[in-house]
């Protein structure tokens, strides 16, 4: 269905239809426009297919952080993944880098997110720990500096890279091409299909630190290893879809009002939930305004920033607990 929105409508059974004759069925549904197939092919199923792995991602990634800190507030912005991979973004865009020619921007945006982490990271770790409160300050001073730097690239480019920037941190996937999902997917299906060798884990550490320690978990060890997960998995979806916010906070609170909080069924739920999400807001990118793609990042900003809010005051009204 997301496949057949846009401003050349396209109905379900002729989507499906361009889909089973690659492989040798034809059921005998055409569409009357000539062109509506590779249009199908060359450009709605590449961008369907990047919505559906940067929702999982970012609302698998967000899963882990909120879990791995025990806050439903905690998302994969939170250590500057998605600052430190606009500013190196940014960077590339008014430097006009080419490194690794036309990947050069993808490449610099998702080492850019690294490094923030890597940073991120470093500062907190103290006597072999990692302080939690002190990683959270620091992913705060992180996102400033980030945010620092995308506003003098603005500053210092000219008219087509600031429009080139801005747009970029609006988050989009307009312009997606088959090439950007193949190199996506196997990093974002490798990490996530990561992620559930933690659900157990994670399930232990909600007793609490002491108690999952009690029973086996290195809760400092996995910590780690869920922030570089987390880091890798979210680099790799804002390096070609730009900065989506919210997703990662959104999703996995309303699934676990649905679910409850046990990992093994709220994991898989809330990739399947971004994937949703993300689809049905680039969908609605791709037709509220008439022959325009509205940037993706404003919708879902409008909505997750009200929900955000909402966040806050209950999370006050519980003594900051998960109820």
């Amino acid at each position: 269905m997301a496949a057949g929105i846009g401003q050349m409508s396209i109905t379900p059974m002729e989507t499906l239809s361009a889909v089973l004759r690659r492989i040798g069925i034809d059921i005998g549904f055409q569409s009357e426009h000539p062109y509506a197939e590779a249009a199908l092919w060359d450009v709605r199923f590449p961008r369907v297919m990047l919505a559906v792995l940067v929702g999982a991602a970012l609302a698998t990634s967000g899963v882990l952080m909120q879990g791995v800190f025990g806050n439903p507030l905690a998302e994969p912005g939170i250590v500057g993944v998605s600052s430190g991979a606009a500013a190196m973004a940014g960077v590339v865009i008014v430097f006009g880098l080419n490194v690794f020619g036309s990947w050069t921007l993808v490449v610099g945006a998702f080492l850019g997110g690294l490094l923030a982490t890597w940073v991120v990271y470093i500062t907190a770790r103290k006597g072999g720990r990692t302080e939690v409160v002190t990683l959270i300050l620091t992913g705060v001073a992180v996102n400033a500096v980030g945010g620092a730097i995308i506003a003098l690239m603005t500053f210092l480019g000219d008219t087509s890279a600031r429009e080139e920037i801005v747009f970029w941190q609006l988050g989009s996937l307009n312009a997606t091409r088959w090439q950007d999902v193949a190199i996506a997917a196997p990093v974002i299906i490798l990490g996530i299909i990561l992620c559930f060798y933690y659900v157990r884990k994670l399930d232990l550490l909600t007793l609490g630190e002491r108690q999952a320690r009690h029973l086996g978990v290195d809760v400092e060890r996995m910590r780690k290893q869920v922030i570089v997960l987390v880091a890798i998995i979210t680099s790799a979806a804002v390096a070609f879809s730009g900065i989506i916010a919210f997703v990662g906070l959104v999703v996995p609170h309303i699934i676990r009002m649905i679910v409850g909080p046990g990992h093994k069924i709220l994991l898989p739920a809330s990739m399947l939930g971004g994937s949703v999400l993300l689809l049905a807001a680039d969908s609605a990118a791709r037709t509220i305004v008439p022959y325009a793609d509205l940037p993706i990042g404003i919708l879902t900003a409008l909505v997750g920033g009200p929900f955000f809010f909402y966040l806050i005051r209950r999370t006050r009204r519980g003594a900051g607990g998960w109820n």
